[in-house]
């Protein structure tokens, strides 16, 4: 039977569904990686809310910043996700690198990027809660600098987080034992008052809004 005419200035009973931007579609589809030997090559992603992978723009800013500094050097990724900044770390020249991701079914999907890129061979991925680090910090390598990779959710640097101090004490640890020339990057949104961090005055700031990154690098002389 078909429809009755729709009268003047009703609204349509078809459901209409706002545009998707760039933004949204970058957070459903796959990190690709930017530069190096896997350039242009996806992770394995399952969109679910759980990750917020960096955008692609910070990240290729993140790595121009540290240029040549990641050749060599053991990549940390704490938070990891779906593992972009370590997997773009050794795209562009880690010797290794170690990924720290709490959820097992998300570390699975790490596993398999690291499968998918034939890149095992030079991937530590461990499952576990890495603000548990602060108090016991497991044995890692120290034979070669250290580019530590620190992006949690945005919200555990907000005043009163439960998880706040734990996050800042795992901040200090990772300066404080990493190798000489070693770089811990923080990613935070431009809300966060970098004042809080360990030794304030050495972080360099570079704001990307809504994001942050903050730098601190150890003398080769540390």
């Amino acid at each position: 039977m078909p429809r009755p005419p729709r009268r003047p200035g009703q609204a349509s009973s078809k459901p209409r569904h706002a545009p998707r931007g760039p933004a949204d579609d970058e957070a459903a589809s796959a990190p690709r990686i930017g530069g190096g030997e896997l350039r242009r090559r996806r992770l394995a992603h399952q969109p679910d809310g759980r990750t917020r992978p960096m955008k692609d723009r910070v990240r290729e800013s993140l790595f121009d910043l540290l240029g040549t500094d990641v050749r060599r050097a053991l990549a940390i990724d704490l938070f990891a996700g779906t593992g972009a900044l370590g997997f773009e770390a050794i795209s562009r020249g880690a010797s290794r690198a170690i990924f720290v991701e709490r959820h097992f079914p998300t570390a699975d999907i790490l596993r398999k990027s690291a499968r998918d890129l034939d890149v095992v061979d030079r991937c530590d991925i461990r499952s576990g809660d890495v603000l548990l680090w602060s108090r016991r910090m497991p044995e890692l390598p120290t034979d070669m600098p250290w580019i530590t990779f620190v992006s949690p959710p945005w919200s555990f640097f907000g005043e009163g987080h439960e998880r706040r101090e734990e996050l800042l004490a795992l901040i200090e640890m990772m300066c404080r034992v990493a190798p000489p020339g070693s770089t811990v990057v923080v990613e935070a949104d431009t809300l966060f008052d970098p004042a809080a961090l360990p030794d304030a005055e050495s972080w360099e700031r570079r704001p990307m809004p809504p994001a942050v990154l903050l730098f601190h690098r150890k003398s080769l002389t540390s």
